[in-house]
């Protein structure tokens, strides 16, 4: 702070703190990759390296600043593509985050996105040296409140795992029972009886078997399956119900 009076003087420092909040697009995206240690799928998030202050040297979550002219759908999907070359098919707003003492003067309030992508995009390695995927239980120390906001978006989706289609985003157009279950798992963090799971799935109206199996195994192949509901969306992004539930 001493040098920051240096170069702006302490009244350019004051009326700074005075004036209206500035908004800001973060995006957390969750995405299903093995797990280094057990091979087994895991959450993991991409981050980017903060290149400038503040916080510079220390892993964010994709963001930037919302643009005069752009919708907040907008500046999410474009930050994305610009930071980490993905477009997820599922993009949805989470929350808010806007506290005093979230960032430096002048204050910032984010509008923040979640998304998850499927396993083509989950598996691709990021082209910029400063964009890396964490393990999203364990990611480090974050800049500004990004560790409380990783942390919230965990907990909507382990909710919205109970009761919703959201697991399907994980998947691709066809899937097997396991994997299905592997989605749970990785997500709610403990294991389910592979039995209970496919009894559970047989009065779930929207997923039906395919004509088609997994090739190349040596024991029996096991049958693919598709969801056949709606888009695993259930309130489109920028819509008011996802920013405060």
């Amino acid at each position: 702070m001493v040098h920051q009076h240096n170069v702006y003087g302490n009244g350019n420092v004051s009326e700074r703190a005075r004036q209206p909040p500035s908004l800001a697009i973060s995006t957390v995206i969750f995405a299903l990759r093995p797990d280094p240690v057990t091979g087994r799928p895991a959450v993991w998030l991409p981050l980017v390296r903060r290149v400038r202050e503040p916080f510079g040297g220390l892993w964010a979550l994709p963001g930037g600043p919302l643009g005069a002219q752009e919708s907040l759908q907008e500046a999410a999907a474009g930050n994305l593509a610009q930071t980490t070359g993905l477009a997820p098919q599922y993009l949805e707003q989470l929350y808010a985050f806007g506290g005093t003492g979230r960032s430096p003067s002048p204050r910032v309030v984010s509008i923040v996105y979640w998304a998850l992508v499927q396993p083509d995009e989950a598996a691709l390695r990021p082209r910029d040296e400063n964009v890396a995927w964490f393990p999203a239980e364990r990611p480090g120390d974050l800049a500004f409140d990004h560790n409380e906001i990783v942390e919230y978006a965990l907990w909507r989706l382990r909710n919205r795992m109970e009761y919703g289609s959201i697991a399907y985003a994980f998947l691709g157009r066809t899937f097997t029972l396991a994997q299905l279950r592997e989605v749970y798992e990785a997500v709610l963090g403990r294991e389910l009886e592979p039995g209970n799971f496919r009894r559970q799935l047989r009065s779930a109206p929207d997923i039906e078997a395919t004509d088609d199996y997994v090739q190349g195994g040596r024991h029996r192949p096991p049958r693919l399956y598709r969801y056949t509901g709606a888009t695993p969306q259930s309130h489109p992004a920028g819509s008011n119900e996802s920013s405060e539930s």
